[in-house]
């Protein structure tokens, strides 16, 4: 049997007999990480965030995620929002976070929740549709791309994997036969997001999600005054035009290229927001947690473009385009001519 008085007993009978001596164990206090202190370098590749925007997300999330007691040596508010950064950017078990921040499971686990609902708090006043700026100046941008008149936001559709749940598992499974969660994401000319629906499962359809939102409602009732441009996943509307599938040489093939060149921003914007946030290449929780934790990085990524935040080398997925042709609406294809012929 190991030494009962030895600090870490190796067997249970050691550990019965410190308790019923009385020996305590003497608490370790690990230390925890001075943000001030360390290189931007060093917390970017951590983080994802310089010590500047660290402590700007730490002021605006502040009184959500603080223990209200320090007894036991409870984290920090800061030490709690760091955790879940680490996390976000990482991707790794929470173990490993747990291992590299010296705090056991359990922990890790209670703070990157206490992060995410903080950060959903924070949806409606960074997540805007058409964005924070003037609705003339997001047209402007989009336009000096390719030359793309009226156009207010870019949509796009991403897989989000999952861990297999253990309810309605098959809803979850994708056309390429992963477990994952749908994401619609619209964005403007500087990959700022500027709507998101993280609440389906991977076999629902992109334009079935778009149908189904509020914002087409919107779109469709003409509370916006632009255009929206997505891929032949979506049916051409109205107010939400796709490439001609079988362009004619001329104003036809022109209108695509142009189409394609701006639509090409929201799968940067896609891209950045997974290369910053490595815990989106796999999620190892359950689909309502994943989509709680998918909206906060929307906000994190948001907050890190805003504020001119370094991008991660950027990876583009293949394209994850439906092989589905869908229909388009008379009118759809009448505004697709008119622009045709009068822009390209």
């Amino acid at each position: 049997m190991a030494c009962p008085f030895d600090h870490d007993p190796v067997d249970e009978g050691a550990a019965i007999l410190r308790r019923e001596l009385h020996i305590c164990r003497q608490r370790v206090l690990r230390p925890r990480i001075d943000i001030s202190a360390l290189p931007d370098n060093f917390l970017f590749q951590r983080y994802r965030f310089t010590s500047q925007s660290i402590i700007y997300i730490h002021n605006l999330i502040r009184p959500h995620i603080s223990n209200i007691t320090s007894r036991s040596h409870a984290l920090t508010s800061q030490q709690i929002l760091c955790v879940a950064l680490r996390f976000f950017a990482n991707g790794s078990f929470l173990y490993n976070i747990g291992d590299a921040e010296h705090l056991s499971k359990a922990t890790v686990c209670r703070a990157i929740r206490r992060v995410c609902l903080a950060l959903k708090r924070l949806l409606p006043l960074l997540v805007v549709f058409p964005g924070h700026k003037p609705v003339r100046a997001i047209k402007e941008e989009f336009h000096r791309i390719a030359g793309f008149p009226n156009v207010i936001g870019c949509i796009d559709g991403t897989h989000i994997p999952i861990t297999a749940p253990s309810h309605n598992e098959a809803d979850y499974v994708n056309r390429k036969s992963i477990h994952s969660i749908t994401v619609k994401i619209i964005c403007d000319a500087a990959h700022i997001i500027s709507n998101v629906e993280a609440k389906w499962p991977g076999s629902v359809h992109d334009s079935r999600i778009y149908r189904e939102s509020n914002l087409s409602a919107r779109l469709q009732h003409g509370e916006f005054d632009g255009l929206l441009l997505g891929d032949r996943g979506y049916p051409c509307q109205p107010r939400l035009l796709t490439p001609y599938p079988d362009p004619e040489p001329g104003p036809q093939q022109n209108f695509n290229r142009a189409h394609s060149r701006t639509r090409a921003r929201v799968e940067m914007t896609i891209g950045l927001l997974k290369a910053r946030f490595q815990c989106l290449r796999h999620l190892r929780v359950t689909p309502e947690r994943a989509c709680d934790i998918i909206v906060a990085c929307v906000v994190l990524q948001n907050i890190a473009t805003i504020r001119g935040e370094q991008h991660p080398a950027l990876q583009i997925d293949d394209p994850d385009e439906d092989p589905v042709h869908l229909p388009a609406m008379q009118d759809g294809r009448a505004v697709r001519d008119t622009i045709c012929t009068n822009h390209f």
